[in-house]
């Protein structure tokens, strides 16, 4: 059965979301690797999202991301405001809390964030990942405080793009493509990181402030760090019903976005999700966005195509397509 026939055939009602061991996805075995690219197939075909254990991220490199963010989000306003994104090139930097409202008829999301892209952790004369960097063009900006800030950041950062890396080609594998069908299209990839700090959610439980609202991501996927011990992200199924996607001890959460969808003309599901913390504590996460190079066309891929299924998408910029999505966000 072809992947668009497959597809026809799914309900989309999951009530929970797999857990998918990365430990052979470099094995020498074609086999094996295959073996893995069908299950994260069928988890990106049936629910759009997936944990990832043995993923290669030291827990000293999680553990020093946070402790710096959590510092830096104990800061006084008025210094977290002095790099305020809005007055910032190109999305980089503090986000306050609810200044974007991702979800169309709620009041604004309640979190703050810390955005950067890419930079070297040692400074290059000319840095080629940077040369053509589109929609985000532009230099990181850093807080004074605390001094170990950056430092942590762009070690979690390239650690979490290492797992991007491997990623990509069993989504490759996943479409009946060659294995490195998406070299040539993620040489300079598109990777945003955000901390997210998420007070307390209080208030009524129908106030149309939330964590963050019901959304989709917009690049390719995502690779969500999220805080053990507190459940707040919600993951939408076709019966419309909230599934708990809680934090599980030493994984990851990959989540499609909307640019994956576009690929694969529907097939691998781009799922609305949201994050609501009534838990009573402060909640912290870090997704990183990632996707292709900014001046590749995205459009639905051959495998993905039949006359039954005819292409949904025509082709789109990937660079234009991510600096609309960010301005609608914010603006």
């Amino acid at each position: 059965m072809s992947l668009a026939e497959s597809a026809s055939v799914i309900d989309g009602a999951f009530q929970d979301i797999p857990v998918i061991d990365l430990s052979r996805a470099t094995s020498p075995d074609e086999n094996e690797r295959k073996a893995l690219a069908y299950q994260i197939r069928d988890a990106c075909m049936n629910v759009g999202f997936f944990y990832v254990k043995n993923h290669g991220i030291p827990p000293e490199c999680i553990d020093n991301v946070v402790e710096v963010n959590k510092e830096y989000f104990k800061l006084p306003t008025e210094e977290k405001l002095k790099l305020n994104h809005k007055t910032v090139a190109n999305f980089k930097g503090y986000t306050p809390l609810l200044d974007a409202n991702i979800e169309p008829g709620n009041r604004g999301d309640l979190h703050e964030a810390f955005q950067i892209g890419w930079e070297e952790l040692e400074a290059k004369a000319h840095d080629e990942k940077r040369a053509n960097d589109g929609a985000m063009a532009g230099a990181n900006v850093w807080p004074e405080r605390p001094e170990e800030y950056r430092e942590g950041m762009l070690k979690y950062y390239h650690a979490a793009i290492a797992v991007g890396k491997i990623l990509f080609p069993l989504f490759a594998l996943s479409l009946e493509l060659p294995e490195r069908y998406f070299d040539d299209k993620t040489k300079n990839s598109a990777a945003i990181m955000n901390a997210l700090h998420y007070p307390p959610q209080i208030g009524p439980a129908d106030d149309r402030i939330v964590g963050i609202g019901a959304h989709t991501d917009f690049e390719c996927f995502t690779i969500l760090w999220q805080q053990p011990g507190i459940q707040a992200l919600q993951v939408l199924n076709s019966q419309k019903q909230w599934i708990e996607a809680p934090p599980i001890d030493g994984t990851l959460v990959i989540n499609l976005g909307d640019q994956f969808a576009r690929w694969t003309n529907d097939i691998f599901k781009s799922t609305v999700h949201r994050a609501v913390n009534r838990n009573g504590v402060d909640r912290y996460s870090i997704p990183l966005f990632f996707g292709t190079d900014y001046d590749v066309n995205v459009e639905p891929i051959a495998s993905c195509v039949s006359a039954e299924r005819p292409a949904k998408y025509g082709p789109v910029l990937a660079g234009e397509y991510v600096n609309q999505r960010l301005k609608e966000m914010y603006y």
